[in-house]
């Protein structure tokens, strides 16, 4: 296994996304198609305007390459956005292309199902590419915003 910031060691949540460290290991199945899928139902960040919190549900399917993400270090990463302020857009696909470009998986997405912020709900999805050919790809589960009724 590769060394790792994170799994193992006492740690505190970073400041930031960027201050943020991600650690990756060696993927334990190489050259198969399968798919990881990291479902954040508490996700937190700020509104860049107001400073109100903002929450929604995330959900991040990728398909491993050579290497996949260690969870402990993206828990500390996703929770270094309770202190960020972004909109629902940048925060989504910002954390798609970062996994995307440090992971280099073979296809990632993500879907933010965001909260309604003035009585709008906000979805927002972001993709790789293509996904490989011969991959189960469920539903990502989350409804959409439905309300009270």
């Amino acid at each position: 296994m590769s060394e790792t910031l994170h799994l193992g060691k006492s740690t505190t949540l970073p400041e930031s996304p960027d201050d943020a460290v991600l650690d990756y290991v060696p993927n334990p199945r190489a050259g198969l198609v399968y798919l990881v899928r990291f479902a954040v139902p508490e996700f937190t960040s700020l509104c860049p305007v107001t400073g109100a919190p903002d929450f929604a549900h995330l959900v991040i399917d990728y398909v491993p390459d050579a290497r996949i993400v260690e969870s402990k270090s993206l828990k500390l990463f996703l929770g270094s956005f309770r202190n960020h302020a972004g909109f629902h857009e940048d925060v989504t696909v910002g954390i798609g292309v970062r996994l995307a470009t440090e992971m280099r998986p073979r296809w990632l997405r993500i879907g933010g199902y965001w909260y309604p912020r003035g009585g709008i709900p906000i979805d927002v999805f972001w993709q790789s590419g293509p996904p490989p050919e011969g991959l189960w790809l469920p539903d990502q589960g989350v409804p959409g915003y439905r309300g009270r009724g």
